[in-house]
Order: C-alpha cells, then structure tokens, then sequence
C-alpha cells in the first residue's frame, strides 16, 4: 500500500494525472442543465390516522437529520395487529411539492421491505385507491406506488403536490421500523417583496394564501398545477403572472415559460391548442412590460407577434362577429356557447387593444392601426352574455359594455354563486371596475374563504359554493353524513381526486387587494409611474408593499373618523408616485 501511495504522488508531481478529465469536461458541463428550484426537509407536524400495532409514532414528528445510523433509538416500530397489516397517515402542515425521503432501522432478516407509498392534497385522496369511482389517478405524477425500501438505510421518491402521505407494509415481516419519514420540498428560494396587511385577517390570508399558491408552481417553469397537470397553459399564466408582478417581481419563470410555448406553437396553430390562450400571451406580455420595462426582451418577440396578431384579425366575419376556433374560456362556462361567443368577442378587444399598445412601442404604426381599426369594428357588435359571469366580466373590462350594468345584472347577482377559480379574478376586476369595491370584497371572503375554511392552504383548480352543504375538510377523516369535498365533486377533467388543490389561477385575490384596496396600478414601463387610489370599503386600515425594478414602494391607509382615507407612502426615486 504505501509503494502505491509513492508511486500515485510521484506520478501526480510529474503531471502524469494532471491530464486525466475531470468528472465533467467543459462540453458537458455547458450542456448541463442547472435547477433554480431548492430542497428543503421538513418533518411531518402530525398523525391522522394509523392501522395495526405502532408504537412511538412520535419519534416521526420529530426534527431528522436524514442519516441512518446503528444506534437504534427512537424508532417508530410498525407491527400487523392480527391480520390487520400496520400503516399510518401523516400530514405535513401544508401543500408542498417534492417527493418523499424515508430513513429506516435495522429490520429483521436484514431484508429490502415493500411498502405502498400514497401521497394526497387531501387527507381522503391519500387514503383513496386508483379506481374509476373517485377519479384518483397517477396522471401526470406518480403518487400511489409500491417500492421496496432498504434496512438501515435511506430512499428518496416522488415528484408531485401533496400535503398528506399514507404508509402501508405490505411484506409480512415481524416489524417495520421507521427511523424518519420526512417530506422533501422543492421550491424556488426567493423573497415575498410584495405584501398585504389590513383590519381582515380572513383577507390577510388570503392573498398570501394566493401568493404561496403561485410560489409552489414556479419550478423549471410556471406551471398550471404541481399535482396535475403540471405543464405551461398560457391562460393560466395570466393571473399566475399578476400574482407574481405583486408579490416577487421580477423572476425568470415568467419569460422562460412564454418563450417555451412561443417556440413550441408554430403559427398558424394557437397555444395550448385554445385561441384565447395565444391572446392571453399577448395581454401578458403588454402586462410584462408595463411591470418590467424590458424593451429588449420586448423586441425579441417582434418577429411571432405582429404574424400572431394579424393571424388573430383575419377571425373577424363581415358582421363584425368573432369566428375564432379553439373556442374556450374555463371549464365552467364551456357548455355555454352563447357565453363563450360574448367572451370570445371581448377577448379579441382586450388582445387587440394590448397588441396596438405593443406595436407602438416597438415603432409598428401600421400593425398597431390595423389593431386599432380591428377593435373598432368588434365594438359595433356586442353579444349577449346568456347569463354568464365570465363572460360579463370581459365585457365589462374590454368597454363593451357598461361596467354597471354587467355588475347589477350578471356579477353581483347570488353573491358569489357563479364564481370560477380562474375567471374569479376578472369578476372581481369588473366589479372594480363598476365601482363595487364592497360586493367584491365580500365575494373574495365568502368564496375564496370557504376554500379556507374547508382547511385548505392553497387554492383549487375549482371550486363551487353549491358544494359546501354537508361537506368535511381536506384534512380530517370523514365523519358520518358528511361529504368528500374532494372525491365527491369536480367536473370535466377535474372529476373526484383528479382535482387539483393547489392551482396557480385561482390566485386572483392576490393581485386584487394589491391594485384594488391598496390602490395600486402602473401607469408607465417598468413602474416609472404609478398611481395609489385605495378602495377601503368595510376596512379600517390597510397597507403594504409592491415590487417594481427600482426596489420596493410602501403604502398606508388609515380610515380616520369623519371616513376619510389618510394616505402615507414612499417609493424609491426612479418611481414617481400619483395619489389619486
């Protein structure tokens, strides 16, 4: 051994092993792809439910390090009880996405055991089996499975949303035992610049219940969902994005995830397969702007926009209808054709309007007049909107109709019955816009709350208040008489446990409080200019802070005794400040 030795430092003197490559060579370290995302181990904070002979649950619930070890103490030992196999349910606290890693002891026989493993966003989801009655599924991530873990050693799995994780032994071995079960959270590290803080702690958690719904799905890329479907929908993106611009700023997730499905949506197709979602890429890269002034990554989108907005004016007919196909705009309203007609008429105002604003700044006049001279003819034909909130709410903000009326005769009608996770925030826009700041306040709390109020900490991919009679919470077993408010409910694609419980477009109260109550809105590129004009209504106080790329702008409102709204604040100097 020690001629070795000698040999290995005289050859490494003479430069013999200096030529060996490293474990990566430049090539391949170039070609490698890095994660922006961290992880973080966190331990479960409680036990739902257990089966079989278990004791010292407790050793579970404790902080781990991650490290097997020979010592053997505080162990939690999973043994059948009779014919009744051991298991256990644990619940991490709150939605997380990531997977599993589990520490084990020195089993009998010192033998790899099986298990099931089952994670759920819901305490019944993790406690379902895959089978057609409920809808659970494996779509999109893995999250019932069976595996093998080794003695006295350690596995990682799982890459999905989940707040719950049931264990079941499957081998027949005398006893299993479980030195750590801890979750693995995988999430971007980066700081909540924004804020919202008023006389409400309902409203306070909920937007930054919101906030942390749209943190989750900020991976590799902004996803949807992080049970399912986790992938790039543009619509979708739309309030993602509004949350983000009010509470993180700027982030690479948000043009790395337009790029994406730009560079994957070859025209004349439209993105995602929806016409509505290549006009939301428009509005969002309007909205982008206006938050980020980045006039360079602006212009890097020139040569798929101007193409991509004349592709959108060719659907005008000579009644100076809409004929777009790809015709969707939630799930909700989707058997409503009529709804969908009036919807889709306002989009391509909305679009055209942002797509004009756009081919202004990038010095297109004449692009930017055909878009204007587009919206002028969809103006002279305003359709019905058979009773859709939907659709009332784009009416409403693309000026074709009298934001009064869409709010006395659609939106406010049966409080916030109607709702949608995804339209909720142009709802609750169009009400602002109609100046009914209280009815919307009052729908973020009966809707947005229920989902709270049902132990949620995240919100849904939908939701409806028809289903709040006799249901139980997402976290606790069910008790006689109740309903599964997870299993039991859904629709179209989002049947049962299908259901996404943590779903980026439901975050609309998020950026709502934020430009409504506080006040908030950008009036020039890169929030160069912005205005505060707070909307109280049943509040005493509300204050908070907002991002913009010069740094962070504060504001406080104080209702004082004869009503009136005191108004303090300070902004960086690159930001000047309206107060309206």
């Amino acid at each position: 051994m020690k001629k070795r030795l000698i040999i290995f430092f005289l050859m490494l003197h003479q430069g013999i092993y200096a030529q060996l490559p490293p474990v990566f060579d430049s090539k391949q370290a170039a070609a490698a792809q890095t994660t922006p995302t961290i992880r973080k181990y966190l331990s479960p904070v409680r036990v739902v439910w257990q089966a079989g002979d278990i004791q010292n649950t407790a050793a579970l619930l404790r902080t781990g390090n991650g490290q097997a070890d020979l010592a053997g103490k505080n162990i939690c030992t999973l043994k059948p009880s009779g014919t009744t196999k051991p298991a256990i349910l644990l619940d991490f606290g709150k939605e997380l996405q990531g997977g599993i890693q589990i520490v084990t002891g020195m089993t009998a026989g010192n033998k790899a055991v099986k298990i099931r493993i089952r994670l759920g966003e819901s305490v019944s989801e993790a406690m379902s089996d895959i089978e057609p009655e409920k809808n659970a599924t494996n779509d999109h991530a893995m999250r019932d499975m069976i595996v093998q873990v080794p003695w006295l050693g350690k596995l990682e799995i799982g890459n999905s949303g989940f707040r719950f994780v049931r264990i079941d032994v499957i081998d027949e071995v005398p006893a299993f035992l479980l030195q750590e079960v801890r979750a693995i959270f995988n999430y971007r590290d980066i700081p909540y610049l924004g804020s919202f803080h008023c006389s409400d702690t309902l409203l306070n958690k909920i937007w930054m219940t919101g906030a942390y719904t749209v943190h989750l799905n900020m991976q590799d890329y902004l996803w949807d969902g992080i049970k399912r479907d986790r992938l790039v929908w543009v619509g979708d993106m739309h309030p993602e994005i509004a949350s983000i611009n009010a509470v993180f700023g700027y982030n690479d997730v948000v043009p790395r995830s337009l790029d994406l499905v730009r560079d994957i949506t070859p025209l004349p197709g439209w993105m995602n397969g929806i016409s509505t979602y290549s006009m939301w890429w428009v509005i969002i890269h309007h909205d982008w702007y206006l938050h980020q002034g980045n006039l360079a990554y602006l212009q890097q989108q020139k040569a798929y926009l101007l193409p991509l907005l004349r592709q959108i004016m060719q659907h005008i007919d000579e009644n100076n209808s809409e004929k777009l196909d790809g015709r969707f705009l939630d799930w909700p309203s989707s058997e409503n054709p009529a709804g969908i007609h009036a919807g889709l008429q306002a989009m391509m105002v909305l679009c055209l309007q942002s797509g004009a604003d756009l081919c202004k700044t990038l010095k297109e006049p004449a692009v930017a007049a055909e878009c204007e001279a587009a919206v002028a003819r969809l103006k002279k034909h305003v359709p019905d909107v058979a009773g859709s909130k939907q659709a009332a709410a784009l009416l409403s903000l693309s000026g074709l109709a009298p934001a009064e009326k869409m709010d006395k005769e659609v939106l406010s009608v049966n409080g916030a019955h109607g709702f949608s996770t995804f339209y909720g925030y142009y709802m609750l826009s169009a009400m602002a816009r109609s100046g009914n700041y209280q009815g919307a306040l009052d729908a973020i709390r009966s809707y947005w709350g229920a989902m709270l109020q049902l132990g949620a900490t995240t919100f849904w991919e939908d939701f409806n208040l028809d289903w709040m009679d006799k249901a139980g919470r997402i976290d606790a077993l069910l008790q006689p008489g109740e309903k599964d408010i997870h299993g039991d409910y859904g629709a179209y694609c989002y049947k049962g446990f299908r259901h996404s419980l943590c779903h980026g477009w439901a975050s609309g109260p998020t950026p709502w409080l934020t430009e409504y109550v506080l006040g908030i809105s950008v009036k020039a590129p890169g929030c160069k200019v912005i205005s505060i004009t707070p909307h109280l209504g049943d509040l005493e106080f509300a204050s908070g802070t907002f991002p913009t790329p010069y740094g962070v702008v504060k504001v406080q409102h104080v209702k004082q005794p004869n009503g009136k709204v005191k108004t303090t604040w300070n902004a960086p100097k690159e930001v000047k400040v309206i107060l309206q």
